[in-house]
C-alpha cells in the first residue's frame, strides 16, 4: 500500500500544529473574507474591527502568559523575527551572553553572528544525553561581563523542559536578565508565573498554541526596553521619522496579518478552555517506552513536552522517516531539527534523529502505527 492510500498520521506538531481546531480556521476565514482591512491604519468600520482583532489577540495571549500586561505583548510577523528583534534589540557591545547546547538555531544563530562579528562574547553550556542543562554549568559560565541568559524552555529534539525559575534565579542574583524561547512550551506547559519567570518571552502562534503562521508573541516585562531592529510604518506618529515610544508599536512595524491575529485569539481561547496543558504527554511517554524496547532502536526523550527522538541502527534517519510514511502513513521529521549543538551531546552528529511529536489530535492508533513501522524496519 502506498502513502497515498494510507491514513495521514501527522506526527510533527513540534514543527507546526495540524490539524487546527475548527474555531481557529473559522476565525481565520472570517477575518480573511469579511474584514479585509489593515489594523492601525484607518478609522472606517472594518479597519477599526481589525484593530479590535489585534487587541483581543493581545489580551488572550497575555492570559496564557500568566496574566501579564497586554500592553507589553507585541506580535511581530514570526517567531524567528521576534527572537532576532529581542536579541539584537537588547544586547549591547561588550555584553557576555550565556546560551545552551539544547537551544534552537533561532537563538543560537543570531548570538553566533553577533559573537563572530565582535559585538558580544558567547558561552554555550553543554547538555546531557536527554537535552537537559545542569544549572550549575550556567552558574559556572557566568562572568562579570555577563548580562543575558538566552535559552530554549524546552528542547525541540528531546522534549526536555528546563526549570526556568532555577535558571532565572541564577541570572537575576547576578544582575542578569533572561530571554526565553518558549516556542516548544507556550500552550502545552503551564505558565504559573508571569512570563514563566523570565524577563522576555518569545513564542510562535503556529506550534503548540494551535494558531497559524504569520504572527508571533514577544513579551517583555516592564522596564526591559527593546530597541527596534526594524523601522517602518506603524500607523501611529506617522508625522515623525522616529519610531513610536510605545513598546508594542515600536516592535510591530509593517502590515500586520489580521487573519493570523484572529486565528491566534481563537487558538489562545481554545487552549485556555480545553486545558491543553500536557496534551500528548501520555502518548509520547508510551511511544518512547515501546520504541526503547525495540532491538536496534535508541530513544532520546525526556519527560516534558510530547516529543520523542530516536535512531534505528543501520538506517539513516531520513530513510527511516520515508519508510514510516510509505508503510504506515506516519509523517515524522528527520535530521537536525534546526538545533546545531545538541546532537554533539546526543551522539547523533552524523545524521540527526527521527523525531515524532504528538499534538492534541494524536491518537493511540497513531502511536501503534509508529511503533509497528519502526519494529518492521529494525
Amino acid at each position: 500500500m502506498t502513502a497515498g492510500h494510507q491514513r495521514r498520521r501527522y506526527l510533527d506538531a513540534a514543527a507546526t500544529s495540524w490539524p487546527k481546531p475548527d474555531t481557529v480556521l473559522d476565525a481565520w476565514n472570517d477575518a480573511t473574507r469579511r474584514i479585509g482591512a489593515t489594523a492601525g491604519r484607518a478609522a472606517y468600520r472594518e479597519a477599526l474591527e481589525a484593530d479590535a482583532v489585534r487587541e483581543r489577540a493581545r489580551r488572550a495571549v497575555a492570559g496564557l502568559l500568566g496574566g501579564v500586561d497586554p500592553r507589553r505583548v507585541a506580535m511581530p510577523l514570526g517567531c524567528t523575527l521576534a527572537l532576532n528583534q529581542a536579541i539584537h534589540g537588547l544586547l549591547r557591545a561588550g555584553d557576555h551572553v550565556v546560551a545552551t547546547a539544547a537551544d534552537h538555531n533561532a537563538t543560537l544563530r543570531p548570538l553566533h553572528h553577533m559573537a563572530r562579528h565582535g559585538m558580544i562574547t558567547l558561552s554555550i553550556v553543554p547538555c546531557d544525553g536527554a537535552g537537559r542543562v545542569d544549572p550549575d554549568d550556567v552558574a559556572r559560565a557566568w562572568t562579570p561581563a555577563t548580562r543575558w541568559l538566552v535559552f530554549s524552555h524546552a528542547s525541540n529534539v528531546t522534549g526536555a523542559v528546563h526549570d526556568v525559575a532555577t535558571l532565572a534565579a541564577i541570572a537575576h542574583a547576578r544582575g542578569g536578565l533572561v530571554v526565553l524561547d518558549a516556542a516548544q512550551t507556550l500552550g502545552v506547559v503551564q505558565c504559573s508565573a508571569p512570563g514563566f519567570g523570565a524577563d522576555v518571552v518569545v513564542a510562535p502562534a503556529h506550534k503548540w498554541l494551535q494558531g497559524t503562521a504569520g504572527v508571533a508573541v514577544l513579551w517583555a516585562r516592564d522596564g526591559v526596553d527593546i530597541a527596534p531592529m526594524i523601522q517602518g510604518g506603524t500607523g501611529s506618529t506617522s508625522e515623525s521619522l522616529d519610531m513610536p515610544d510605545i513598546m508594542v508599536e515600536r516592535l510591530e512595524a509593517g502590515t500586520p496579518d489580521v487573519p493570523a491575529l484572529a486565528a491566534l485569539q481563537a487558538a489562545a481561547d481554545w487552549v485556555a478552555s480545553r486545558g491543553l496543558i500536557g496534551t500528548g504527554g501520555g502518548l509520547a511517554a508510551d511511544a518512547a517506552e515501546r520504541l526503547a524496547a525495540v532491538k536496534g532502536v535508541r530513544v532520546m526523550a525526556a519527560p516534558g513536552v510530547p516529543i520523542v527522538s530516536f535512531v534505528v541502527e543501520g538506517y539513516a534517519p531520513a530513510d527511516v522517516a520515508a519508510i514510516m510514511e510509505l508503510s504506515a502513513g506516519a509523517q515524522v521529521r528527520a535530521g537536525y531539527h534546526c538545533a546545531a549543538c545538541v546532537h554533539e551531546h546526543l551522539g547523533t552528529r552524523d545524521a540527526g534523529t527521527v523525531r515524532a511529536s504528538f499534538g492534541p489530535f494524536t491518537t493511540s492508533d497513531d502511536v501503534d502505527a509508529v511503533v509497528g513501522a519502526v519494529e518492521a524496519i529494525a
